[in-house]
């Protein structure tokens, strides 16, 4: 592929023979020259800390209580709108238990962290009835998800919206690039990763012999799996109940708003900044580099009812910190990260504002470099062409 398109015009000598690519954005080469990708002065220790003793408390019962209240307003939304039965209704109805949908995973999501309480056994049921009923496989996603906080940042180890290197990119075929780079498909690709993972990697959430899972892990990947079968059971039996339309209304539309939201929050956490940032490979990755190259998001109105997912830094780099204590924790840490930490924009009430990012990375954020340790994405002008790679 022609560099000559590359959003990157300057490299310098890293580390002997491997090439660091500077990206050339507002804020690096300009009047501000640092450097997101320079090694931080501090450690990870440093951070920690920073961070008060009380923060990495876990309060089972204040765990269980945005539980119990979230399983009350989903429940509560769903019995309003059969009871208005209106197409004034439905679609508030969508928008607000799509929702709650995203912040039933977002406990569950805790649970898998083991943030959620110290007892394993009660974060693995709340976890499995949380996940289940959005029809995500809890243990085949809580180890994948772990091994995304274990390489946060690194190219090829890395799991969660990965960056293509350029040789992977360049053999995509046309069905491929068109859902990867072209809204809104991609805030709807979550389902197929659960099946298939990302291009480049092998495996299934669903299958315990997936490469994605050690030996030991494979009888919890297999009991989430059947737990997922069961409810989509539970959703076949509904329909004949209820009749298939009620059941789309009821359930379906919420489903796809609730994936819209979770590929939405995922993918800016770790895309779109203002500022290019770096990826990793080889001994320049570390676990800090790599969680210090995450983005916090202000959600505005939705903030308290997504359980502040959007404080994304301190949460990859001490996933162990309840979601209740992250705000108090990152304002703890701000001083030790300096400028490592990207303040987020303010949100009006609705985070709008967060459109104008996403699309901005979808049609700039593209493939890496196969080679160099220090690397940014870079643009391919004409990301739908047909690739002469295919032919060979």
């Amino acid at each position: 592929m022609n560099s000559t398109f590359s959003f990157y015009d300057k490299k310098i000598s890293f580390n002997g023979e491997k090439t660091k690519e500077i990206a050339n954005t507002d804020g690096f080469g300009g009047g501000d020259d640092f450097d997101p990708s320079s090694p931080p002065p501090f450690r990870i220790a440093d951070i920690r800390a920073a961070i008060p003793k009380h923060c990495w408390v876990k309060n089972t019962w204040r765990s269980m209580s945005y539980v119990l209240r979230d399983i009350v307003v989903v429940f509560g939304l769903a019995v309003t709108a059969i009871y208005f039965n209106s197409w004034l209704v439905w679609p508030l109805y969508w928008a607000a238990q799509g929702t709650m949908f995203w912040a039933l995973f977002v406990l569950g999501h805790d649970c898998g962290h083991g943030s959620f309480s110290d007892d394993p056994k009660l974060n693995s049921i709340v976890g499995h009835l949380l996940h289940s009923w959005i029809l995500v496989p809890y243990h085949g996603w809580r180890i994948s998800h772990r091994t995304h906080h274990q390489n946060h940042g690194h190219v090829e180890n890395d799991e969660s919206w990965v960056p293509l290197p350029e040789k992977i990119y360049n053999n995509l075929d046309i069905t491929t690039r068109i859902l990867r780079y072209t809204l809104p498909f991609p805030i709807f690709a979550y389902p197929m990763y659960l099946w298939y993972r990302s291009p480049g990697k092998k495996g299934s959430h669903f299958n315990p012999y997936s490469d994605l899972f050690p030996t030991s892990e494979r009888k919890a990947v297999l009991t989430s799996t059947l737990c997922w079968c069961m409810m989509v059971a539970l959703l076949v039996r509904a329909s004949f109940a209820v009749g298939f339309p009620q059941l789309l209304k009821l359930y379906g539309v919420p489903y796809l708003v609730f994936i819209m939201w979770l590929d939405l929050v995922t993918y800016l956490h770790h895309h779109g900044y203002e500022q290019k940032l770096p990826w990793y490979r080889g001994k320049e990755w570390s676990y800090l580099r790599g969680g210090l190259t995450t983005v916090d998001r202000d959600y505005g109105w939705f903030n308290n009812i997504h359980h502040d997912i959007g404080t994304h830094v301190i949460h990859h780099l001490f996933p162990q910190i309840p979601h209740y204590h992250l705000i108090e924790a990152t304002k703890a840490a701000r001083p030790v990260l300096g400028k490592y930490y990207r303040e987020p924009k303010k949100s009006g009430p609705v985070p709008i504002h967060l459109i104008k990012n996403l699309t901005r990375s979808i049609k700039q954020d593209h493939y890496v470099s196969d080679t160099g340790d220090v690397v940014y994405y870079q643009t391919d002008p004409d990301p739908y062409r047909f690739s002469s790679n295919k032919l060979k």
